[in-house]
Parts: C-alpha cells; structure tokens; sequence
C-alpha cells in the first residue's frame, strides 16, 4: 500500500519539475495533488498509512522520501504477518 503511493507520487513529481507549459490554468490546479510549503518547495497532499513500520522506514529512506511531511506518515507498531483479518 505504501509502496504503491511511493510510485505515484514519484510519477506526480516528475510532472512537477519537467511542466514548461504557459497554461496558468494547470499551475492553479497543482494544488490539487501538492501543497505548497516554502521557498516554492510543493510537498504531495497525502497521508502515507501502513500497519509495518519497517515499510515506512523504507519510503522515507528512499529517493522521495524526503518529499513528503514527517507528521503525514502514520503507521502500527507491529504488522499483520499477511493476516489481513486482523
């Protein structure tokens, strides 16, 4: 589950940074997936859930893990071991 944000956002983001467009409808509606924070820095409108905090720990110290809030990842202490009726 978390993985699979990983990769979205990782496709969002090259969006972001390769757009050369003129259509200031598009900039306008950037706020739709990112929200800007500062110094023209946009961080991804996601909250990133997950019961393994190991997998967290894998997002955050990949290459985009640096992209989203700290405070946006929430996670359980223990996973379900596949057991998803848990």
């Amino acid at each position: 589950c978390c993985f699979l944000a990983n990769h979205l956002w990782r496709a969002r983001s090259r969006w972001l940074r390769s757009y050369n467009g003129t259509s200031d409808l598009q900039l306008e509606r950037m706020n739709v997936y990112f929200n800007e924070a500062s110094n023209n820095k946009y961080v991804p409108r996601a909250v990133l859930v997950d019961l393994e905090p190991g997998t967290m720990d894998a997002v955050r110290a990949g290459p985009f893990g640096q992209l989203f809030r700290p405070d946006n990842f929430v996670f359980g202490q223990s996973g379900a071991g596949n057991n998803w009726a848990k």
